[in-house]
């Protein structure tokens, strides 16, 4: 049975952060995930999902400065205090929110990217997603990482599915996931029914977005009817986050629920 869950940093954008949720509930969304839940009191945020019966599925770690452009610590040699801190943050967020999942983002590479610069990313991220993991599986939470296509996010050290499935390999731990969202691969590595297949056993979450312009999954080039079947067939039964911009209201665009036969 496909679980949809609303992205609230992307859906709902009519309606205050806070009000999204009964809007989403309304919608008829069981779930809500958004980018980062720190501006609010965890009190605040449980209230909400108390007061609609939302479940909240994902959320992100502390990413750095935001506004200065900074798009996660956990590869960034010399910010692994900074990191660990934000781990322990995101942790006491989801034991409030009953969150099972987290997800760190990786960071930029240097503009002046070589081999010396990739080889520090790539030791100080399996180092402290071995943190994140640990500490993670003390609240029975699972960590994730998310390849993210360069085109959106420039210089993000971790971008390509391959690259993903090394450092889970490398890190080792149960509850280290992949982020598996259908958008992102397509732009980077295409192939989606193989990489799904072959990466399933690993994958912690799916998120989908209509491809190219991150619209209404049924608007673009990937045949998202074929892949939720395949992701049946598969066994799958985690959520998938509905992370896409609506191309106008997000009520007036639902539509491709009921289209991909999801109702």
């Amino acid at each position: 049975m496909t679980r949809l869950a609303a992205n609230l940093s992307m859906l709902f954008n009519e309606y205050e952060f806070l009000d999204r949720f009964a809007a989403a509930s309304e919608a008829g969304f069981k779930g809500v995930e958004y980018l980062f839940p720190y501006a609010y009191a965890p009190k605040t945020l449980r209230e909400k999902l108390d007061d609609t019966g939302l479940e909240q599925v994902l959320f992100n770690l502390p990413p750095g400065d935001w506004e200065a452009g900074e798009r996660g610590l956990a590869s960034l040699p010399g910010r692994e205090a900074e990191f660990r801190d934000s781990v322990i943050e995101a942790l006491r967020y989801a034991e409030a929110l009953n969150c099972q999942r987290i997800h760190a983002m990786a960071g930029l590479l240097p503009e002046s990217d070589n081999s010396e610069a990739f080889k520090a990313h790539q030791e100080t991220y399996i180092r402290n997603l071995e943190f994140a993991a640990a500490e993670a599986a003390k609240f029975g939470c699972k960590v994730l990482i998310e390849p993210i296509n360069t085109r959106d996010m420039p210089n993000y050290f971790l971008s390509h599915q391959a690259h993903a499935m090394e450092v889970l390999t490398a890190v080792g731990a149960d509850n280290l996931s992949l982020q598996f969202d259908l958008y992102h691969c397509q732009i980077m590595d295409g192939d989606l029914t193989r990489h799904m297949e072959r990466q399933f056993s690993s994958i912690g979450h799916v998120q989908i977005a209509g491809v190219p312009d991150r619209h209404e999954p049924d608007m673009g080039e990937v045949n998202f009817i074929a892949l939720f079947k395949r992701l049946e067939e598969l066994g799958y039964q985690g959520w998938i986050g509905c992370e896409y911009r609506p191309a106008g209201e997000t009520l007036k665009g639902l539509g491709w629920i009921n289209k991909l036969g999801l109702d």
